[in-house]
This record gives structure tokens, sequence and C-alpha cells, in this order.
């Protein structure tokens, strides 16, 4: 027996090279089919409650913290040792801590952009994944308050990335 259908958003991502930001001119060698409405934010946008912009915001701020891996980390870190002598470790390019303290940056502008007011609901449904309404009952808010609030910080985040 099959449950009820569930809608999907699919959308066809490319994978960037090693030392290749997002958005870059190249054709991507890899991509991957990414189901937009698993995140709170993707469902938002599947339903027209939250505009392309602003789920694009939405997903720079969430690439940052996770770039920057700001959420509790419940492994070891498999990175290659660091190049020596012996023909072993990753070739050269940017070393991940400096991009780690990059995303941190650019992580922390964002959330400052958006104000303090704003940054809860932001944080909560963007990079925690909280559905929104446990977002909304975390806070004390009122039903169906948090998803004004959520449109007023994605549009700011918006203009602090200048989408």
């Amino acid at each position: 027996m099959t449950g009820p259908k569930r809608n999907r958003l699919l959308e066809e991502r490319p994978l960037p090279r090693d030392g290749q930001e997002r958005g870059a001119n190249r054709k991507a060698a890899r991509s991957v089919t990414v189901n937009l409405a698993e995140s709170p934010l993707g469902w938002l946008l599947a339903r027209g409650m939250v505009t392309r912009r602003q789920y694009d915001a939405g997903e720079r701020l969430r690439a940052d913290w996770e770039r920057a891996q700001l959420a509790p980390s419940v492994t070891m870190r498999w990175d290659a040792p660091p190049t020596g002598k012996a023909a072993r470790g990753a070739p050269e390019g940017a070393d991940s801590t400096t991009v780690q303290v990059a995303a941190k940056l650019r992580f922390e502008g964002a959330t400052e952009a958006v104000g303090a007011g704003l940054t809860d609901i932001l944080w909560r449904i963007v990079c925690a994944g909280e559905g929104m309404r446990d977002a909304e009952v975390a806070l004390g808010w009122p039903a169906r308050a948090g998803r004004v609030v959520l449109g007023l910080a994605l549009d700011r985040l918006a203009d602090y990335y200048r989408l």
C-alpha cells in the first residue's frame, strides 16, 4: 500500500568544483537533484508563502551557516592530513579554516544586518530547520505571526546580499 502522494519541488543543481564558488559561470561536472520542499523554507516557497528572492537569501544564509560549521558536530573530522615532505595529503587550495572563518564572518554580518528582533525566527527556520509552528511556540508568538516576521527578516537579508 502506498501513502498519500506528497508534492515535490525538484530542482537540478550543479555541484561546484574544488575552488569554485556557487554561481560561477563554469559548467559543473556533476549535478544533484534537490527536493526544495524538504526544508521549512522550501516548503514555504512551494506554497507561495515566500518569494524566490526571499528563498535565495535564506539559502545563502544557510550555506554560510553550514560552511562555517556553526552547528554542533557529532562526528570526527575526516580532513586529509597536512601536506609535508611525504607525497600525501590534500592538494593545495583554500584552507578549510580560512573558508570557515570567512563564512562565519558573512553569517554574522548577515544576521547583524537583519536585526536582533528578526534574527530569532530567521535562525530557527532557515538554519535550525524548525517548522513554522514549532518556531512560533518556542518564541511564544501567536499562530501565523512567524510568517509575517520571517518575511520581513528575509527581505532584509535579501537586501544585505543584494539580491
